[in-house]
C-alpha cells in the first residue's frame, strides 16, 4: 500500500466522494488527497459506499490502515557534489557550479513537490572568445583599428581570469547574385565576397591572432545587409574547429556595422532550402553550403546558440536600424561600437562582466504533462516567486532557486520522462529523471474469474471489475434485469429522478447515458465533465479539468473557470518593481490602481508624481546617519542589508534636486535594488547660495539704463553734427559755383576786364 497517512481534507466538496472513481488508480488521479481502501469487507451491508475519499474518513468508516492506498511524491538526489571556488588550475576540468547534479523524482499527479538547487560564478573560470568581423569595405577602418588587438585584449582579460583563449573568424555574404557582383572581373578581383571563413582556431598565443588578423583585407557585396547570421551559426556548431572547450565560457564577438540576412532573404537568389543547422566548413575552413541553403532563422541561430552554450556579443554601430534588428535577440548582449572600432576592448569587457553578473536558469526537454514553477533567492535572501535568474551578482556569489513541479495527469506505461535545468552559458546542468506513482500496491494482486466475483470478474483492490454484460458489487447481476426494489437505490433522495434523469437504473446501479459532450458519472448520474464555467469558449480555460461541476485548477491557475494565471513574471517592471509600484499583479497581468498609469506594467504614468517627487518625501522624513559627504539608506530599510554610502556617480542611479524652505539646494540620488527597495543617498548638507543685495541690484539696473540712455544721446549728436557739417559743406560749394557762372555771364557780354574785376570785387 501507499505511504504514511498524512492527507489533509480541503474544506468544501468532498470530490473524493463523488462517485467518478471506480478503480484505485481512477480514485488517486481525482485529487491529491484522495486515498482508496482495498478492504473486502469495507462498506458491508450498505447499498453504496465509496472506496474514495479522505484517508481519515475512511478510517472513521471502518477500513484497515494497511488496506488504504495512498501515495506521495518524492526526492531522491542521486549526485550531489559541492560547489566549486575556482575555475582554472588543477582542479578545471571537475569544477562545478551547480548543486545537486542529478535527482529522481516520484511524482504523484496533481500532487505538488518541491526542490532546491544552488548555483555559483566561480573565480577564475577559463575563457573562450572568437572574434567574428565583418571585412565589407564600410569596415576598413575598424580592421585597421584591430590589428593589435590580440595583445591589448589578452592583457586586458588576463585580470579577469588567467585562462584565456582568441580566436578570428570573417564574413562578407553569399557569393552569389543579387547578394554580391558576378561580373567576370568583380569575380577575378582576390577581394570578391565570401559567405564565411574560419582563419584561426582558438589558442593561448595571442600573436598569432595578431598576425592572422594583418594578413586580411576587406571585401565587398552588393546589397547593404551582411551573411552575418551564416557566420555566427558556423561559429555555434563546428565545435571542433573552432576549438570551443567544454569547461570554458564561451564568447562569440560579432562585430558589424549593417544589418544581417534573415531567414527567406535567400529565395531573392534561388535558395530555397531552409538551413540544416548543421556544420559545413570545408578543407579550407570555408561555409561550403553557401550558395546552397538560405539563412538560417532567428528561431534555429538562438536554439544552436543555447545548445552550444555560446555567448553572443553584438558590436555594432550606432545606428538606429541596425539596432532595432538586434534587439529582436533581447536575450544576447548589445553593444555599441565606435565607427573605426577603437571602443572594441572596452567593449567586450564591459559585456563579460554584464555576463558574469547574472544567474538565469533555463529548462531543456520540459514534459508537457509537468508544470514547472520557480522561485529565486538572490544575494538579498529575499525569494522571489516566478522568478528564475538573479542580477547584480559578483564573481563567486551563490545564489538558490526553488522548483516546485506537479504532474498533471499519468503518461502511457513504460514512458521515460526526463528533463533538464541549466543556467544560460553553462555546461553544468541538472539532470532530472521523472516517475510516475499511477499504479496502486493492491493492482499487484489482483485475481482473475475470483470466486469473490462469482467468477465472472476480476477481484482487484476490493472490487469487481465484471466481464461484459454483467453488474453489480459482486458480478451478480446481468444487464437488463430491472425491478422495483432496485429502482429507489438509483435515486439520490426521494422524489428526484431515476439516476438524474440521464442514465437508466440496473441491478442496483445507475447506468448512464453517453454524451456527444462528455462523460456522464456518479452513483446516480449526477455528475459530467463538460457543465463546467468556461472562458472564450474553452472549458475551464483550458487550464484545469471540469470535475462534477466545478473546475479543478491546475497548478498555477485559479478562478471560476482556471482563466487567472498566479504567475507574477509579467508583472515585474524594467525597475525590478511589480507593476512599477502603480498597480497589482491579477491573473498574471498589472491592474494599474495609480490614476493616470497605464502600460503593460503601469510603467507610463504622465499624470504621476515623478521618481523624485515620490523619493523626496522619504529624504526629508528620514533620520540620516551621515557617513563622510552623503548619508545613505533603503527605503524601506531591508533588515538583512546594511548601510552603505552610495556614490553620486554610482552607475544607473538618478540624480534629483527640490529646494528647501529656507531656498537652499538639497540633492540627493536614488537607484532601484534587485529586492525591491530603494537605494537613496542624499549630501550631508545642502547647498546654500547666499542671494544679492537687493538695493545693490537696484543701484545697478539704475546706473545701467542711465548709462545706456548717456551713450545713445551722445550717439545721436555724434549723427547729427555728421549730418549738419555734411549739408554745410554742400551750400559752401553751391555758393561757389554761383559766383563762377556770374563772372563767366559777364565776360560773355563785352564787360572790359577791369570791369569785370570791379564787378568781382564790389561782389
Amino acid at each position: 500500500n501507499g505511504t504514511a497517512l498524512c492527507s489533509r481534507p480541503p474544506s468544501g466538496l468532498n470530490m473524493c466522494m463523488s462517485g467518478s472513481a471506480t478503480s484505485c488508480e481512477e480514485c488517486l488521479l481525482i485529487h491529491p488527497s484522495c486515498a482508496w481502501c482495498a478492504q473486502e469487507d469495507f462498506g458491508r451491508g450498505r447499498s453504496l459506499t465509496s472506496r474514495c475519499d479522505f484517508s481519515q474518513n475512511l478510517l472513521k468508516r471502518g477500513c484497515d490502515e494497511h488496506f488504504i492506498e495512498y501515495l506521495t511524491s518524492s526526492i531522491n538526489v542521486l549526485q550531489n557534489i559541492p560547489l566549486s571556488s575556482k575555475g582554472s588550475g588543477s582542479t578545471q576540468y571537475d569544477v562545478v557550479q551547480i548543486m545537486p547534479q542529478k535527482i529522481s523524482l516520484s511524482l504523484r499527479p496533481g500532487d505538488q513537490t518541491w526542490f532546491s538547487l544552488q548555483v555559483r560564478q566561480v573565480e577564475d573560470y577559463p575563457v573562450d572568445l572568437y572574434y567574428l568581423m565583418d571585412l565589407s569595405l564600410s569596415m576598413k577602418d575598424d580592421l585597421d583599428t584591430i590589428r593589435n588587438l590580440g595583445t591589448k585584449l589578452a592583457h586586458e582579460m588576463g585580470k579577469l581570469t588567467s585562462n584565456f583563449r582568441l580566436g578570428f573568424g570573417s564574413f562578407v555574404d553569399k557569393n552569389m547574385s543579387p547578394f554580391s557582383y558576378m561580373a567576370p572581373k568583380y569575380q577575378e578581383n582576390p577581394c570578391n565576397g565570401f559567405g564565411f571563413r574560419h582563419i584561426l582556431s582558438l589558442t593561448d598565443k595571442v600573436d598569432r591572432f595578431n598576425e592572422e588578423v594583418q594578413k586580411q583585407m576587406v571585401s565587398r557585396n552588393r546589397d547593404a545587409p551582411e551573411g552575418g547570421f551564416d557566420a555566427i551559426l558556423q561559429a555555434a556548431v563546428c565545435k571542433e574547429k573552432i576549438g570551443w572547450r567544454k569547461e570554458a565560457y564561451h564568447l562569440l564577438v560579432f562585430a558589424t556595422d549593417d544589418v544581417p540576412h534573415l531567414a527567406l532573404d535567400g529565395r531573392l537568389g534561388g535558395l530555397v532550402h531552409p538551413h540544416d543547422g548543421q556544420c559545413h566548413l570545408n578543407d579550407n575552413n570555408e561555409y561550403s553550403a553557401s550558395t546552397k541553403m538560405d539563412y538560417p532563422s532567428l528561431a534555429l541561430l538562438g536554439e544552436k546558440l543555447a545548445e552550444n552554450n555560446i555567448f553572443l556579443i553584438f558590436a555594432v554601430t550606432k545606428r538606429s536600424h541596425i539596432l532595432t534588428v538586434f534587439k529582436i535577440l533581447n536575450h544576447q548582449w548589445l553593444e555599441i561600437l565606435d565607427q573605426d572600432s577603437k571602443n572594441v576592448i572596452q567593449l567586450i569587457i564591459a559585456a563579460y562582466n554584464n555576463i558574469r553578473s547574472k544567474v538565469e536558469l533555463s529548462v531543456w526537454d520540459h514534459p508537457e504533462d509537468l508544470s514547472l514553477s520557480f522561485t529565486a533567492t538572490c544575494q538579498d535572501g529575499n525569494p522571489l516567486p516566478g522568478l528564475r535568474k538573479c542580477a547584480d551578482l559578483k564573481i563567486g556569489d551563490t545564489v538558490s532557486f526553488n522548483v516546485s513541479v506537479e504532474a498533471r495527469s499519468c503518461p502511457p506505461r513504460g514512458t521515460d520522462h526526463r528533463f533538464t535545468i541549466k543556467p544560460v552559458g553553462f555546461k553544468d546542468r541538472l539532470e532530472v529523471a521523472v516517475d510516475y506513482e499511477c499504479d496502486c500496491g493492491c493492482s499487484r494482486n489482483a485475481q482473475n474469474n475470483s470466486i469473490i466475483c462469482s467468477s465472472i470478474g476480476t477481484y482487484n483492490c476490493g472490487t469487481c471489475q465484471c466481464e461484459p454484460g454483467y453488474l453489480g458489487a459482486r458480478c451478480e447481476c446481468q444487464e437488463g434485469e430491472t425491478s422495483n426494489m432496485f429502482l429507489s437505490a438509483c435515486r439520490e433522495s426521494e422524489g428526484k429522478q431515476i439516476c438524474s434523469g440521464r442514465g437508466e437504473c440496473s441491478c442496483n446501479q445507475c447506468l448512464c447515458y453517453e454524451s456527444e459532450f462528455g462523460k456522464i458519472y456518479g452513483s446516480f448520474c449526477e455528475c459530467d465533465d463538460f457543465s463546467c464555467a468556461r472562458h472564450k469558449g474553452i472549458l475551464c480555460s483550458g487550464h484545469g479539468e471540469c470535475h462534477c461541476g466545478e473546475c479543478k485548477c491546475h497548478a498555477g491557475y485559479i478562478g471560476d473557470n482556471c482563466n487567472c494565471s498566479t504567475e507574477t513574471s509579467g508583472c515585474i517592471s524594467d525597475d525590478g518593481q511589480m507593476c512599477s509600484g502603480r498597480g497589482s499583479c491579477v491573473c498574471g497581468r498589472c491592474q494599474c490602481t495609480e490614476p493616470g498609469a497605464f502600460g503593460e506594467t503601469c510603467e507610463k504614468c504622465p499624470t504621476c508624481p515623478d521618481a523624485c517627487g515620490t523619493k523626496r518625501t522619504a529624504v526629508e522624513s528620514e533620520k540620516l546617519t551621515f557617513i563622510e559627504k552623503c548619508a545613505c539608506f533603503f527605503s524601506p530599510p531591508p533588515p538583512t542589508l546594511s548601510l552603505s554610502c552610495i556614490e553620486t556617480d554610482e552607475p544607473g542611479a538618478v540624480l534629483c534636486l527640490y529646494k528647501t524652505d529656507d531656498d537652499c539646494v538639497m540633492k540627493f540620488t536614488y537607484s532601484e535594488h534587485a529586492s525591491g527597495q530603494s537605494i537613496l543617498s542624499a549630501l550631508k548638507e545642502p547647498e546654500c547660495v547666499r542671494g544679492p543685495d537687493a538695493l545693490m541690484v537696484l543701484l545697478a539696473v539704475v546706473g545701467s539704463i542711465l548709462l545706456v540712455g548717456l551713450l545713445l544721446l551722445a550717439a545721436w549728436k555724434l549723427v547729427i553734427t555728421i549730418h549738419d557739417r555734411r549739408e554745410f559743406a554742400r551750400f559752401q560749394s553751391a555758393r561757389s559755383r554761383a559766383r563762377y557762372e556770374m563772372v563767366r555771364m559777364s565776360l560773355t557780354q563785352g564787360i572790359t576786364a577791369p570791369t569785370c574785376m570791379l564787378a568781382i570785387n564790389r561782389g
